[in-house]
């Protein structure tokens, strides 16, 4: 297949770039059935190919077919192609769904036994419950950032023989800059991830008031990739694309394999791991700000092995081991890496004296 490349400025206008959408979806449709080939997703994503065809097609009757070029695919369309074929599609999800390919849903519940969904109740309820334990997962690993570094920079200074002062310092300053990255990062993250779902859904919208027939079969593709019947996959489909309330949510989660519930505020998201981080790396400096200069490196030390043993025993929950062995191996982890910088710290306090 050929293509014309993006920003060319040839036929611009709503008609256009949906045609150009299309294409650019069924090119990497093809590359993905091509990487899967051999398994049951080849069917579904050369048929998808098609139906993103046949819709491109309903683009060009709208525009002046005669005028469009050849599709030839673009840069970033060759580069993701590229990426496809030596790492696979399902390590690409939220790439492939940023360039509008559908059907990724399969690689997320396309286990051997899981239930598929046979009512649009079903599908409103499946991924219920998700973000919350999502986002204590993202706060406990937050607090052990914060511990562990903070800590390790305290030993750190400490071992280089500098003074109390010099070393509530430097905790206060590592404290602030690692909780300010972190909310930075999570800003970007959540908000970057955040405006392309919004860009996405737009999309969906424009062809659902489009070619809602069209979307429908696209859908029931999908449910019968995953096994369910021709004919109740069809129904399915319909019947959610027929609900105007719930049409878009479906098609984010079963086309774009994406989950609204876990898209967070960028501000929240900052916050709550500047907040997370502050809290972990509060713990190694509060013995410096109430205890004397021969008290607070012990205190630090102790107060510093009680939390990441309770952070490893926090951590149990989401790995279903002993709280023991979890927080024991928390505690091994945080104490190497405080005795490699307090050596570190040792050395070159010798070596600048």
């Amino acid at each position: 297949m050929s293509g014309i490349k993006a920003g060319s400025g040839v036929n611009d206008g709503a008609s256009t770039e949906g045609w150009l959408d299309e294409l650019r979806s069924a090119y990497l449709y093809r590359i993905v059935a091509t990487a899967e080939s051999g398994t049951p997703r080849e069917a579904l994503f050369n048929s998808l190919a098609l139906e993103a065809e046949g819709q491109a097609r309903i683009w060009a009757d709208r525009n002046n077919a005669g005028r469009l070029p050849a599709f030839e695919p673009d840069v970033r369309t060759r580069v993701v192609a590229a990426l496809i074929r030596r790492y696979g599609p399902r390590r690409l999800r939220g790439m492939l769904a940023a360039m509008k390919v559908r059907g990724l849903s399969v690689y997320s519940h396309a286990e051997p036994g899981h239930p598929l969904p046979t009512s649009i109740e079903d599908m409103a309820k499946r991924h219920r419950g998700v973000a919350s334990g999502g986002n204590l997962r993202a706060a406990v690993f937050g607090v052990s950032d914060g511990l562990v570094s903070n800590c390790s920079l305290i030993l750190g200074v400490a071992g280089a023989q500098s003074a109390p002062s010099m070393i509530l310092l430097s905790g206060v300053a590592g404290l602030l800059a690692g909780a300010f990255s972190m909310a930075a990062g999570e800003f970007v993250s959540v908000r970057s991830q955040r405006e392309m779902f919004e860009y996405q859904i737009a999309l969906e919208k424009a062809e659902l008031d489009e070619y809602p027939e069209e979307e429908a079969q696209e859908l029931a593709l999908i449910y019968t990739a995953r096994g369910l019947a021709s004919e109740d996959a069809l129904r399915l489909a319909r019947a959610a694309i027929a609900d105007p309330a719930r049409a878009l949510d479906v098609l984010a989660r079963e086309e774009l394999g994406l989950n609204p519930d876990e898209l967070g505020s960028p501000w929240g998201a900052a916050i709550s791991s500047f907040l997370a981080f502050a809290g972990g790396a509060l713990l190694p400096l509060l013995p410096w700000l109430f205890m004397t200069p021969g008290q607070a490196l012990l205190g630090s030390m102790l107060l510093s092995a009680l939390g990441l043993f309770g952070i490893g025993a926090t951590i149990s929950l989401f790995t279903g081991r002993s709280a023991w062995r979890d927080g024991l191996r928390m505690l091994a982890i945080g104490a190497a890496a405080g005795a490699l910088t307090w050596s570190i710290g040792k050395l070159l306090g010798v070596n600048l004296n």
